[in-house]
C-alpha cells in the first residue's frame, strides 16, 4: 500500500490490459479509485470503467498525464506516432512512464515524451484475472523508488520477472506474451479430438480444460521437469507412448519453436531492430 500511496496514475488508453492492471490495483487495495485516472477517445469505455471502479475518466490524454506521478502507456502501439505529441508537454513531469506496448522500444517512448524514466514490461493475457507473468526492464534512470512502484504495479497483473536488456522483451512477447495463444490453440484441438471420438463438446472441453489445469498446478507443485512428469505418465508399450510417438513424428517441438521465433522476429520487426540470428551474422 505505501508504495502506491498518494500517488495518482494516469491510464492513456482504456483497454482490456489497463483494465486488468487497475482491477488489480483495486482489489490488492494498493490505491484508491480517485488515485486513478484513465484516457480514452471512446466515451462509452470510460463511463463503464468509471461505474464499474469509481475512477476519474477524460478523452484529452494532456489533461489525464498533467497532474499523475506514473503515467501508464496501454494504448495499442500503431496508434502511439498519434499520442506522443499530445503528451509530450507534460510527460516529462511524470516520476516514471510504465508502458506495455509490444514492440516499442524505450528509446522511442524516451525521445517521444522527454522523459528518461522509462519501464517497459510486456504482460500476458491471464494478468486480466491477476495470473499472468510479465517480464520488464527500466532504465538505469529509474530510481529505486520508482522501481518498487513500478513492482507494485506489476504484481497487479501476476507474476514478474526483471531483466537488465531490453532485448529480452521482444523474447517475452513470443514466449509468453503470444503464449496463451499457443495454449489455447492446443486446447482448442483436444477437444475437437474428443468430439471426433464421440464426446459432447461441452463434455470434450471440460475434460480438455481441467486437465490443462491440472497438469500445470501438478509441475508447479512437484519441482520436476517436464521431461520427468512426462514420463511419469508414459508406461511403455500404452497409450500415451502412442499418442506422444505420432506429436514426436509429426514435428511437434520444431513447430512450436519455429512459431516461437517467428514471432520473436515480428516483436522485433515491429520495434525497428533485428533479431538474435541477424545480429550475430551482421556481427
Amino acid at each position: 500500500m505505501m508504495a502506491l500511496s498518494q500517488q495518482t496514475i494516469a491510464f492513456i488508453g482504456a483497454g482490456v490490459m489497463a483494465e486488468a492492471m487497475i482491477k488489480g490495483l483495486l482489489a490488492q487495495g494498493l490505491v484508491k479509485p480517485e488515485q486513478i485516472i484513465t484516457s480514452d477517445p471512446h466515451q462509452p469505455r470510460g463511463a463503464e470503467l468509471v461505474d464499474r471502479y469509481g475512477l476519474n475518466f477524460t478523452q484529452n490524454n494532456t489533461e489525464a498525464a498533467e497532474h499523475a506521478d506514473i503515467l501508464v502507456m496501454s494504448i495499442k502501439p500503431q496508434v502511439l506516432p498519434q499520442v506522443l505529441p499530445g503528451l509530450r508537454p507534460v510527460a516529462h513531469r511524470v516520476k516514471f512512464v510504465f508502458s506495455i506496448l509490444a514492440g516499442v522500444r524505450i528509446a522511442t517512448l524516451s525521445e517521444g515524451l522527454l522523459n528518461l524514466n522509462i519501464v517497459r514490461s510486456m504482460p500476458n493475457t491471464p494478468a486480466q484475472i491477476g495470473q499472468g507473468i510479465t517480464v520488464w526492464t527500466a532504465t538505469r534512470d529509474v530510481p529505486d523508488a520508482q522501481r518498487v512502484q513500478a513492482r507494485a504495479l506489476l504484481g497487479a497483473m501476476g507474476e514478474e520477472i526483471f531483466v537488465e536488456d531490453e532485448k529480452y522483451l521482444d523474447m517475452a512477447t513470443a514466449l509468453s506474451g503470444s503464449g496463451p495463444a499457443y495454449v489455447f490453440l492446443v486446447m482448442e484441438a483436444l477437444i475437437d479430438a474428443g468430439v471426433h471420438m464421440g464426446f459432447s463438446r461441452r463434455d470434450a472441453e471440460r475434460l480438455v480444460l481441467q486437465t490443462m489445469a491440472g497438469s500445470v498446478e501438478y509441475a508447479r507443485q512437484s519441482g520436476l521437469h517436464p521431461a520427468q512428469l512426462r514420463n511419469q505418465v508414459t508406461s511403455p508399450g500404452g497409450t500415451s507412448a502412442a499418442a506422444l510417438y505420432q506429436l514426436e513424428k509429426g514435428g511437434l517441438r520444431t513447430i512450436m519453436s519455429k512459431a516461437v521465433y517467428a514471432a520473436y522476429e515480428k516483436s522485433v520487426l515491429l520495434g525497428g531492430g533485428k533479431a538474435k540470428g541477424e545480429e550475430d551474422e551482421a556481427g
